[in-house]
């Protein structure tokens, strides 16, 4: 099985990202934001996912959930 490398993704333009794909598809999330506690490891509250997992959700949204 093939692993995925992580990218070096600024936590806040995922947040972002995510933050708009969500609104593109209708989804209200409550609240995503950047953990404060979190800097190196860069972790995005929505239940608590790195930056990579969540601009990789942005992006599967914007697919319409195709790879």
């Amino acid at each position: 099985m093939a692993t995925k490398q992580k990218r070096d993704v600024d936590p806040y333009a995922a947040v972002e990202a995510l933050r708009a794909a969500l609104d593109d598809a209708g989804i209200v999330f409550p609240s995503p934001r950047v953990d404060p506690a979190s800097s190196e490891l860069k972790l995005v509250e929505l239940g608590r996912v790195r930056a990579d997992v969540a601009d990789r959700l942005a992006n599967a949204l914007r697919r319409g959930g195709r790879e």
